[in-house]
């Protein structure tokens, strides 16, 4: 094969060519697609070191626009997540471009298959919540498509992100708790996904931020790792209620997780905020309803939203350098958390200072 000429910019065509193979294979070695086999990253790979090919957003211009954007939610029944993409919709909704939702779901694999479905459908930027894939493979899929990364921190060299400040956010919960006498708090949490600092989901930088808060205060941390699901909540409460000294306070990491909590108080006869004070996060709509009334932290799902895809709208029109841009929580106080009752004092959980810093 003859080398390309040094007065043009190398192509993928160019790359294609010398590795003798398709324009769409070259695509997914580029974009670490799932199924590329071992052989044919090779050649791909070797065709690329050898012409010195760096990939361009503005590639997509070359094949013009489709005016779609895709979101990729982790879980379709998160109701959180449900509330981003309604803002994500509002904020287009002016403009000419139209959102196209797929779940990702919690495996690293089938989230990397859902969002090269929606490459390969030719939208012209991503916007993902709550990815749990290597950071690497995030870099060379915004490399070459504009992309946006919601809650999970860390940042990165070719997308922008739009967090939470979690770690503050579960200060201020631990922060009204102790105010209102609680020592023995519980924190029900979600696996990390196998992700190392300083990248972290937004569920990581919230446990982190309550152990910091507790131990700031002289108590021990428990933190109960199930998932941020009703269900994964109510496992956590029904572990923790177990104990033979249970907690006066559970605060669930995520308000669907807190509804959990709440079935399993009611369900050990146990009446919520005399008997158990619950907290959340996230302040989803059921969370203001009167008969929940859930003490919570408001990350704003609207600002949330909005803010990704004006930062999406932003590197479609030729924006290059990546932006950070960090939310700040608002604690929400209702009817699910009071003092404890006076019945049930018993020994404080204040960590002896030679055991400073433990975690259960």
């Amino acid at each position: 094969m003859s080398a390309t000429p040094a007065s043009r910019r190398v192509t993928i065509q160019d790359v294609a060519n010398e590795a003798q193979v398709s324009v769409s294979a070259v695509s997914k070695v580029l974009r670490d697609a799932y199924g590329v086999s071992a052989e044919m990253r090779a050649k791909v790979t070797a065709a690329i070191d050898k012409l010195g090919y760096r990939p361009q957003t503005g590639a997509r211009a070359m094949r013009g626009s489709s005016f779609t954007i895709g979101v990729m939610l982790t879980e379709i029944s998160s109701p959180f997540q449900q509330q981003i993409a309604e803002a994500i919709t509002d904020e287009l909704e002016p403009g000419p471009y139209q959102e196209i939702l797929i779940s990702g779901g919690v495996t690293a694999e089938r989230q990397q298959r859902s969002i090269e479905a929606l490459v390969d459908r030719q939208v012209d930027g991503l916007i993902v919540i709550a990815p749990i894939m290597k950071t690497s493979w995030l870099e060379r899929l915004a490399a070459s498509l504009p992309t946006v990364v919601v809650a999970r921190h860390g940042g990165g060299a070719n997308f922008d992100t739009v967090v939470d400040d979690d770690h503050g956010g579960a200060r201020l919960v631990v922060d009204h708790l102790v105010r209102l006498g609680h020592e023995r708090i519980t924190h029900t949490s979600h696996p990390s996904g196998g992700l190392k600092p300083p990248t972290a989901l937004s569920h990581t930088a919230r446990c982190d931020g309550y152990v910091a808060a507790m131990e700031r205060h002289g108590l021990r941390p428990d933190v109960v790792e199930t998932a941020y699901s009703e269900e994964g909540g109510h496992r956590a409460a029904v572990q923790a209620l177990a104990r033979p000294t249970r907690p006066t306070a559970v605060f669930a990491g995520a308000d669907i997780a807190a509804l959990g909590v709440l079935r399993a108080a009611e369900e050990h006869g146990l009446r919520v905020p005399e008997d158990l004070t619950v907290a959340g996060y996230d302040n989803i709509h059921i969370s203001a309803l009167g008969r929940i009334s859930l003490t919570t932290v408001d990350q704003s799902d609207v600002v949330t939203g909005h803010m990704s895809a004006r930062l999406l709208l932003e590197r479609l029109k030729g924006r290059t350098q990546p932006v950070h841009y960090v939310i700040a929580p608002r604690l929400v106080p209702r009817g699910t958390s009071a003092a404890p009752a006076p019945t049930h004092a018993e020994p404080t959980a204040r960590i002896p200072s030679e055991a400073h810093g433990d975690r259960h």
